[in-house]
């Protein structure tokens, strides 16, 4: 145990604490006189006050704390500020130990330094007022709540010698995301992986209501976190004297409890321990003004963003905010340059053990480039178009599994899903490890370990927050989920695709992995499921961010699926989509073909078409496995029985080559879309999924006016395969006839093959409500033209 700290050094620490609640008062407030040199006047604030006090000066005490830990003990830490509203003390305490200004030269260290440092807060052309990727040391934005401690985890998985202090704030613990986010211990190995501090931070409201937890007696939260499996230590007052002596005794027992828990899993690695957490109780906007107005502010909701608000038009106001700024005795914290004062300058960790400066928390500074695999080495040998079966998932499974076998010295990649690794078919990783489990085992689990590599947990919340954690401090994975159920993480695919937009846009902020979802069990083979779990849209979401963050892919089969799955891996800053269903499907490519067609992301398939190097009558396209599959079968009816009409196939891997190149950087050259597409030729596009997102992407090219897409129309229900497709008109029939109908002259014979693809319709529409299966001749179809 380190040595208890005397009442000089809680005095110091108290300074410095002062010195941080002062800077971020400042932000808030004001944009000149930052040391109050002179009488604060009405121009020396800002016009419009943005930013939140309430959290801050709670933050600011467990930060000054953590960096005596630091310095005692040479700890390795990571502060994540779960309540990203307090960025102003983030900030302060940054610029204190000297990051800021290393990042920021032109945010000096004297007056002038902070006057830029209180004027760029929550101004134009400044930051933003939440722990965001600009402020140094931080992985978490904060802005919504909810994330914080999943994060946390995510950094600490395969990391041992890294402790995560993460800060959660009493509303945020009110979240489902939070709540869940508790049982991230059960996935923590005390051998392989980092320390995560959760500091339950209850200053008893959120924006303007008290909070659940703290509310609740200490013996309840106890029993509570208890039975959430950690080990509580509780401090709580508002007299500074005995708080900084009560938080340096608890931080002290935590870590002495870490070192042994590190210690005992020498001898029993699968021990599951009881690992510390800290429970802090302190008034909301600490030290700030006990009243305003005759209305009380310290230790209530009013004090959650700006406490004293009229300061620049209300004299009274503005001598309430000064009367609180000089409460924390500027001229004893710094110098007469603006410096912070060599003693409390001495309190700051050295170099990378700065909380700001910590590598983890610029992990593409720590990223070392994943080993993958041959893909050649898993191809499916498809000697015609669409004459063999395979499984997409399965084959990608198998490449993954060799992903984690060439990567284990590395300890660097992980598998994540809601509990669907083997449902959707990438079992055969559990071929080179197991799930991550340090609860309890019965002899009859499958495949759990102390040490897995796949995250296993019924929260799509929990998967996408560990691996956000993970990628942003410098490793690699992999999300696979249900198509439908993704949805439940679209807040927190947001967050993450703005965190890289920012960050892209900051030198000192090294790439960082991809984040790479595969959404299988998709829309058109949970015919069995039925329509909850019948979903596309999750892919309109994501379309809706910038053009460098985003990547949607849609392969159509195994080959291409390899190629798409090696590509997104190997990529960083992006959030890549890929779509793929897991069912036995018609394999169209060669390897060769795979790569080449996926490569340039869209193309023509002659082997398909009919055009014989004349201009075709009708384009003919398609994205997605299953309405690739529906479109050939189409285009074979079609070829049957109008032998002398000229078909185009055009098959899109890469839904963003849609675009014009002017919105996003895989966009079609206008000339290259017009030479695929025609410029003035009916296409027939069958899309995955909903029809709408295809004309978004294409309504500025020459002949969108003739596209005319068909995909998802909301129509759902538990039935077979091609009855889901014949709901939605996206089968077969359904394009032959719009096919038909989009020509210029039909003609009689055209008529009538009309009038027959409809009888196919009622007929298959008997057939399935009586047999309760689809037709043998769609059972068991195949692509009836050999490769040339």
């Amino acid at each position: 145990m380190a040595n208890d700290p005397n009442t000089q050094d809680l005095a110091l620490v108290d300074r410095y604490w002062r010195a941080a609640n002062y800077l971020s008062v400042g932000q808030i407030y004001l944009m000149d006189n930052p040391l109050l040199r002179e009488t604060l006047k009405a121009e020396h604030v800002k016009p419009r006050l943005l930013g939140h006090w309430g959290t801050t000066p709670g933050l600011n005490f467990i930060y000054a704390h953590l960096n005596r830990i630091i310095r005692e003990r040479d700890a390795e830490i990571l502060y994540i500020c779960g309540p990203g509203h307090g960025g102003p003390g983030m900030v302060a305490n940054t610029y204190l130990e000297g990051t800021y200004s290393e990042i920021y030269p032109e945010i000096g260290e004297d007056e002038a330094g902070l006057k830029e440092l209180f004027r760029q807060f929550s101004f134009p052309g400044g930051i933003p007022s939440h722990a965001a990727p600009e402020t140094p040391g931080s992985i978490h934005e904060g802005g919504e709540l909810g994330y914080a401690l999943v994060h946390a985890y995510g950094a600490a998985f395969d990391n041992p010698g890294l402790v995560v202090a993460c800060v959660v704030g009493d509303g945020e613990a009110e979240t489902g995301p939070l709540a869940a986010a508790w049982h991230s211990n059960k996935f923590l190995s005390p051998v392989c992986d980092g320390t995560v501090l959760p500091i339950l931070h209850l200053n008893g409201y959120k924006i303007a209501n008290p909070t659940v937890l703290a509310r609740l007696p200490d013996e309840e939260l106890a029993h509570l976190f208890k039975g959430y499996g950690y080990d509580p230590i509780f401090v709580e007052g508002q007299e500074p004297q005995a708080m900084h002596r009560d938080m340096a005794a608890a931080l002290d027992i935590a870590f002495d409890r870490i070192a042994a828990i590190r210690a005992a899993a020498k001898a029993d690695p699968a021990r599951r321990p009881r690992w510390p957490m800290i429970v802090l109780r302190s008034p909301k906007g600490w030290t700030g003004p006990k009243e305003v107005d005759g209305k009380m502010v310290e230790g209530h909701w009013r004090s959650h963003q700006v406490p004293v608000s009229e300061c620049r038009s209300n004299a009274g106001h503005r001598d309430i905010l000064e009367a609180w700024m000089r409460s924390y005795e500027p001229d004893d914290l710094f110098d007469a340059s603006g410096r912070l004062k060599p003693e409390l300058r001495a309190l700051a960790p050295k170099g990378e053990r700065r909380m700001g400066a910590t590598r983890h928390a610029n992990g593409g500074a720590l990223r070392k480039e994943l080993r993958t695999p041959d893909i050649n080495d898993y191809a499916v040998a498809v000697d015609d178009p669409g004459s063999m079966d395979a499984q997409a998932t399965k084959v990608l499974g198998d490449y993954l599994r060799d992903v984690i076998r060439l990567n284990a010295a590395e300890n660097n990649f992980r598998v994540f899903g809601p509990d669907e690794t083997a449902s959707n078919r990438l079992g055969s990783v559990f071929e080179a490890t197991d799930r991550v489990w340090m609860a309890d085992t019965l002899s009859t689990d499958d495949h759990l370990a102390p040490q897995g590599r796949v995250m296993e947990v019924l929260s799509e919340h929990l998967c996408q927050g560990w691996l956000e954690g993970y990628l942003l401090t410098g490793r690699h994975g992999f999300f696979s989920c249900y198509e439908a159920f993704i949805h439940i993480v679209d807040s927190m695919f947001n967050q993450h695709a703005k965190w890289l937009k920012v960050a892209r846009e900051l030198p000192w902020r090294k790439p960082v992995s991809s984040l790479n979802y595969l959404l299988t069990s998709h829309v058109w083979r949970q015919d069995h499921n039925g329509f909850s779990h019948q979903d596309p849209g999750f892919v309109d979401l994501v379309a809706n961010k910038g053009a460098d963050i985003v990547r949607v892919y849609l392969p159509p089969d195994a080959n291409t699926l390899l190629w798409v799955g090696d590509h997104c891996l190997k990529t960083w800053n992006r959030i890549n989509v890929i779509v793929a269903g897991k069912q036995p499907a018609p394999q169209w490519l060669t390897m060769a073909e795979a790569v080449h067609h996926c490569e340039a992301g869209i193309g023509i398939w002659d082997w398909a078409g009919t055009e014989e190097g004349l201009s075709p009558d009708i384009v003919m396209a398609c994205a997605g496995d299953v309405p690739t599959m529906e479109t050939l079968a189409a285009v074979a009816l079609l070829r049957e029985a109008l032998p002398h009409l000229r078909v185009r196939v055009v098959n899109v891997v890469d839904l963003m080559a849609l675009q014009s190149p002017h919105h996003h950087p895989h966009g079609l050259p206008d000339a290259d879309f017009d030479r695929i597409f025609t410029r003035d030729r009916p296409v027939v596009f069958a899309y995955h999924g909903y029809p709408y997102l295809i004309h978004r992407l294409v309504y500025k090219r020459t002949n969108h006016p003739n596209f005319h897409v068909r995909g998802f129309i909301e129509k759902g229900t538990t039935t077979t395969p091609f009855d889901m497709a014949v709901m939605n008109e996206l089968d077969r029939y359904h394009l032959a006839i719009e096919a038909i109908e989009r020509l210029p002259v039909p003609g009689e014979r055209s008529v009538s093959m009309v009038d027959a693809l409809k009888g196919k319709l009622a007929e298959h529409h008997a057939y399935v409500r009586e047999f309760g299966e689809d037709m043998p001749e769609i059972r068991d179809w195949k692509w009836p033209h050999p490769r040339p």
